[in-house]
């Protein structure tokens, strides 16, 4: 969580009064935050004759952007004690009537392609004012800006420079201007190498370094404001005794550019002349249709349900109670007319953190106060904890392999380009793995395709051991999809790999075999006395291909047929020499990979309105895809229903059983068991499950 340090004196005289280290830390404790230390407390530096003044260092919850700064502490705890109410940030014209406006050429696509702006019409900077400015632009680059690559801030003063201002994109040969704190003019290259050394700038440099254009801020003079997100112009540089403060950002992700100067002008417009006002900026950007005016300091409307913040706070409080409890959070907030369990919530701008009315139940129990909350478990849950279905197919397929003597590997989920592709001789598309945009090192350039990798990597790091190796995993893996709108998908695998001084292909097979016998699937080979006559259900089988990561006439792939359709679910077999080379492996290695989404849903069998009285429903729904309800007919008595299911359970698994069994010697039919029967009442109360293993 961000550390904030705090003047004591300047807080408590802002908060009017004074606290010992024990109360101020109750207080932060029941605001939610916690104070780190007192440096009062401790024996203080002399700096230039002098002690340096005692400071509180206070953690910050990392999603509390608004708190990055004295301003936004002081102005949350005096809200929270009720000395203060919530501020009305206001939209004001400026003197003249005209807004300032900043062009956004069609150029900085290419780099950074959001901007927006504000004004601090009349502000009033002190020192300490102005330290805390700089440090919340700094605290906002560094945490939510993630180092200025998705925004970047440039603050001016504005009496210096005259709009209306263009953003634009060019060479960098064409960028010249004084940096800050420089006497002398440079050009985007020079300063690429000016400031490499530089401690606090040259983390910033490779954000656009290798970019053919760079961004820039002119106003209408051609006069260079900033060049984002590597250093503001000297020109237009703000002193304690700038009075108008023009403020741009520019940004990758419309999101958080919204965010952040929604935060700093929230934050700062405490010190204008008419206070919590600001100046908007007219923001043409007609190319990416992002022509607007910012900021938006409308406040959010949302509601939330009374009911579910008391089941989750274990609290009996009706919705005017709750109103007020949440206006100490800063929220504006009132009993909705549309219905008694509703309430109407108005978010304030600087709570981005605010998503979902989880996040208000949680600042009610803040309100409400932490330590005054029932210490018994509630009554009634507000929520309802199941494992994911993907989870539990996952589990019993690796406790089927651990019990086949494999052990269980987690390597991480990034790899490098060659690792995924070339190193087992794939080639990529180019629509099949999602990449880095930015990647820090090579070794974690692309979010795995294939869980091999991870194994082989494994295998190679432990081959003093003993060999065999067998080695397993089960987790996700990631394609593209374009068709979604997060541009991509996971898929669960199980992969395993024998390393050893044999080829191992008969192991591998062999543990094929007892998964997909442990799924209840049937195996279907076309040798004499093993033919798939009369097969209906689930089945699967296996056909040689040609795979380059495998060695040629050596490789398998898994075929299988559910609800009639067949599909290709993975392959098997003994890897490549050049694979072995490429990761250091000096005996062979035979790898089996498998897609097991394919039998979340394998079988699905229903049986209804089985008796004639029609007061019992019977449904047989798969294992892993979670109950599912039976036919629903006229509620009957409770004790002959439960009769009826007795009888009518114990009928159905002696038939299944049977069924399973006798099949496979007289018909050659192959029925699926994974399923679970669940028994309803008609009013779809679950009376039993039995499980089918």
């Amino acid at each position: 969580m961000p550390t904030i340090t705090v003047d004591k004196a300047d807080l408590f005289k802002a908060l009017g009064q004074d606290y010992t280290t024990e109360e101020f830390d109750d207080l932060c404790f029941d605001f939610g935050i916690e104070l780190d230390e007192d440096t009062s407390l401790n024996e203080r530096p002399v700096i230039n004759g002098k002690q340096e003044p005692a400071q509180l260092k206070i953690e910050i919850p990392a999603n509390r952007y608004d708190m990055l700064c004295f301003e936004g502490i002081s102005l949350m705890l005096n809200i929270f004690r009720g000395k203060k109410t919530s501020p009305n940030y206001r939209l004001v014209a400026p003197p003249s009537g005209e807004l300032q406006v900043m062009t956004i050429d069609r150029e900085t696509s290419r780099i950074r392609p959001y901007a927006a702006g504000a004004v601090l019409r009349n502000i009033k900077f002190t020192k300490e004012r102005y330290d805390s400015f700089i440090a919340l632009q700094d605290k906002l680059h560094q945490n939510l800006a993630r180092q200025r690559s998705l925004v970047a801030i440039g603050t001016h003063d504005l009496d210096t420079v005259e709009g209306p201002f263009s953003y634009e994109a060019l060479p960098p040969e064409e960028v010249a201007f004084v940096p800050l704190n420089q006497t002398r003019s440079m050009t985007g290259v020079e300063m690429m190498k000016f400031y490499e050394n530089d401690r606090h700038l040259s983390r910033y440099l490779p954000i656009i370094r290798d970019s053919p254009v760079y961004p820039i801020i002119y106003d209408s003079k051609r006069t260079v404001c900033s060049m984002p997100p590597i250093i503001n112009g000297n020109h237009s540089k703000i002193t304690l005794r700038t009075r108008n403060v023009f403020i741009d950002m520019t940004a990758t992700d419309k999101t958080k550019i919204e965010i952040c100067m929604n935060i700093l002008v929230s934050m700062f417009s405490q010190y204008t002349e008419e206070p919590f006002t600001v100046e908007p900026v007219k923001i043409v950007s007609p190319h990416n249709h992002q022509s607007r005016e910012t900021p938006d300091l409308t406040p959010r409307e949302t509601q939330a349900e009374v009911s579910y913040i008391n089941n989750c706070c274990g609290l009996t409080l009706n919705a005017s109670e709750i109103c007020s409890l949440l206006k100490r959070m800063s929220y504006a907030a009132s009993p909705s007319r549309a219905s008694p369990d509703l309430i109407d919530v108005h978010i304030p701008p600087t709570r981005a953190d605010v998503l979902h009315q989880a996040d208000i139940m949680e600042d009610v129990a803040i309100a409400y106060g932490f330590n005054k909350l029932p210490r018994s478990f509630p009554s009634k849950s507000g929520t309802i904890a199941q494992p994911l279905m993907i989870n539990k197919l996952s589990d019993i397929v690796r406790l089927e392999a651990a019990m086949a003597g494999w052990s269980e590997v987690m390597p991480l989920i990034l790899c490098s380009h060659d690792e995924n592709f070339a190193w087992l001789n794939r080639k990529d598309d180019g629509k099949t793995a999602v990449r880095l945009a930015n990647p820090k090192t090579a070794e974690y350039q692309v979010v795995r395709t294939t869980l091999l990798p991870g194994l082989l990597k494994t295998v190679r790091e432990n081959k003093h051991h003993s060999v065999p190796i067998k080695i397993f995993e089960v987790s996700d893996v990631a394609f593209k999809d374009m068709s979604l709108e997060r541009k991509s998908r996971n898929e669960r695998h199980f992969a395993a790999a024998w390393y050893g001084k044999s080829s191992g292909f008969e192991v591998v097979h062999g543990l094929m075999d007892r998964v997909m016998l442990m799924l209840k699937s049937a195996f279907v080979t076309g040798e004499e006395g093993l033919n798939a006559k009369g097969v209906e259900e689930a089945a699967y089988w296996i056909d040689e291909v040609d795979d380059p990561t495998f060695f040629p006439g050596h490789a398998a792939a898994i075929h299988v047929r559910i609800n009639g359709e067949e599909q290709v679910i993975g392959v098997f077999g003994i890897l490549h020499p050049t694979v072995l080379e490429k990761f250091e492996l000096k005996y062979p290695v035979s790898t089996l990979e498998m897609n097991i989404e394919t039998f979340l849903y394998a079988v699905e069998l229903s049986l209804s309105a089985l008796v004639s009285n029609g007061k019992v429903g019977v449904k047989m729904v798969p294992l892993l895809a979670g109950q599912s309800r039976g036919a629903e007919t006229p509620r009957g008595g409770i004790k002959e229903a439960a009769v009826l299911v007795t009888v009518l359970v114990a009928v159905l698994v002696a038939l299944l059983v049977g069924a399973a069994i006798g099949s496979l010697e007289k018909y050659n039919v192959f029925i699926v068991l994974l399923g679970v029967v669940t028994v309803e009442l008609v009013a779809g109360e679950s009376f039993g499950i039995v499980e089918i293993l």
